[in-house]
């Protein structure tokens, strides 16, 4: 429910700002997007199911085992991130997402949200 509720306050924000008439591209700087603690949030909502799978998984690693879905885990983090950040500092990409940002990201979360629930 986490990411649902995320996404249906991010689209009543855009909308009201939009209504408003806070469509200048000042307003859409200072807020920023999400914040660190709405990100980890969905990130544990999202991840929650995984629980099941990987406990017993775990369970029967040893610590060999274990040292390598860390390390796996871990490199595949950094991979994600590098990734993200290099994809969002293309200038066409950036701007597409300054621009459009506040309406992807609502929609981002509502359907993360309805996914989990489905």
């Amino acid at each position: 429910m986490l990411p649902l509720a995320l996404g249906l306050k991010a689209a009543w924000q855009a909308w009201k700002n939009h209504r408003d008439g806070g469509d200048d591209e000042e307003a859409d700087a200072r807020e920023g997007g999400p914040s660190p603690l709405e990100v980890a949030a969905v990130t544990f909502a999202n991840g929650g199911d995984n629980i099941g799978v990987y406990v017993p998984v775990f369970a029967t690693a040893g610590v060999g085992g274990m040292s390598v879905y860390a390390v796996v885990f871990l490199v595949l983090v950094a991979i994600w991130c590098c990734a993200g950040k290099f994809f969002a500092t293309r200038p066409l990409i950036a701007k597409a997402l300054s621009r459009w940002g506040h309406i992807l990201l609502p929609l981002v979360l509502i359907t993360i949200g309805l996914l989990i629930l489905i």
